[in-house]
């Protein structure tokens, strides 16, 4: 698991990067709507939401790619606006849609992109070296992109973004799409990253676990607004409660949720918060073992069918849950008219 980082800690650790209420509008879409937060330099920052909730906005706005509407950013103290081309030294940045060109061998496109940020000689040579055994392609690097896999070509995106040694990484959903193993791999090169160079990371996320296995701190977005933000164990230790799935038949949810309100009105059941779920409900009650046997009488009671009902402790997606009122589907595909991608091009190299 990540270090926590607390705040006494932030207070004292020099701020790599800040938003102060950003807004950005697509004419009349709203995709962010008032974000601030901070990261400190050698954190791990998890930033969690749905489809189309702002974070690749963000992203692209922290990263110079992508202007504000209003508000203002910056990264270890330069604008991201007015210092732009400062900025672009400064950060790698490894996006949703990779860069890459499939006829390149892995060799050409990392040398290609260490020239654009001035690399020559021995330093090219030894800093490709570097980063390609850094995320585990020194047997693939002289073959053609076109012949690797998804895995693969995530690692060489990665391998691209850290070539000119960047304090501050940006990773947009970096395992979105990869089988489990890859995930691993790719989780074990951001562990080595902070562990290494003392890098910064900045880590948008639809897998809930991701960000528990990862993360200092995470903030969760939701319609263009941080609405939780702070370690994963506080986060989960404010539910303060365990964690009652039961499946419900969609015909029966209107008798469902009537006979656990009834259990609740009642006090055999304590009143905890009930939401509903692409399945059925979930119940974030005290003493989880003793209730659940209520909440399956009182359901048969009512005559209700019911599925499977089991019974767990708060992790983030229960977090998620309870900020939002609804799950986040940790395998979603990118909506297919997702508002926050930018129409404006933009190089991968520095300006």
């Amino acid at each position: 698991m990540a270090l926590s980082v607390g705040a006494s800690r932030l207070d004292s650790m020099t701020t790599a990067i800040e938003a102060i209420d950003l807004v950005r509008h697509f004419g009349q879409v709203k995709a962010v709507q008032g974000v601030s937060l901070e990261v400190a330099e050698g954190e791990i920052y998890g930033f969690l939401g749905p489809n189309g909730a702002g974070k690749s906005t963000i992203v692209r706005i922290l990263t110079t790619l992508l202007g504000p509407t209003s508000g203002s950013g910056s990264v270890l103290g330069h604008h991201v606006v007015a210092e732009r081309t400062t900025v672009r030294r400064l950060i790698g940045v490894a996006l949703q849609e990779a860069g890459l060109d499939p006829k390149q061998t892995g060799r050409e496109l990392l040398t290609l992109q260490g020239r654009l940020y001035g690399l020559r000689g021995q330093l090219l040579e030894a800093q490709v070296r570097e980063v390609t055994e850094l995320v585990g392609l020194t047997d693939a690097i002289d073959r053609r992109i076109q012949t690797y896999s998804g895995g693969m070509k995530r690692r060489l995106d990665l391998a691209s973004a850290l070539l000119h040694r960047p304090r501050v990484l940006f990773l947009d959903e970096p395992t979105t799409g990869l089988d489990p193993l890859s995930r691993v791999l790719i989780w074990d090169r951001i562990r080595e990253l902070r562990a290494r160079f003392g890098a910064t990371i900045f880590l948008t996320t639809q897998y809930l676990e991701e960000a528990d296995e990862l993360a200092d701190r995470v903030a969760i977005i939701d319609q263009g607004r941080i609405v939780r933000q702070g370690t994963p164990a506080a986060l989960k230790a404010e539910v303060g409660a365990d964690v009652i799935d039961v499946a419900i038949d969609e015909r029966e949810t209107g008798a469902a949720r009537a006979a656990i309100k009834e259990l609740q009105s009642s006090g055999e059941l304590p009143g905890g918060e009930l939401r509903g779920t692409e399945r059925g409900y979930t119940l974030f009650v005290p003493d989880g073992p003793g209730n659940i046997a209520v909440l399956i009488r009182g359901l048969d009671r009512a005559g209700v069918r019911f599925g499977a009902v089991s019974l767990s402790r708060p992790t983030l997606d229960d977090v998620f849950l309870a900020a939002t009122g609804g799950r986040m589907a940790a395998a979603a595909e990118r909506a297919a008219a997702e508002q926050e991608r930018t129409p404006e091009p933009a190089g991968r190299g520095p300006a």
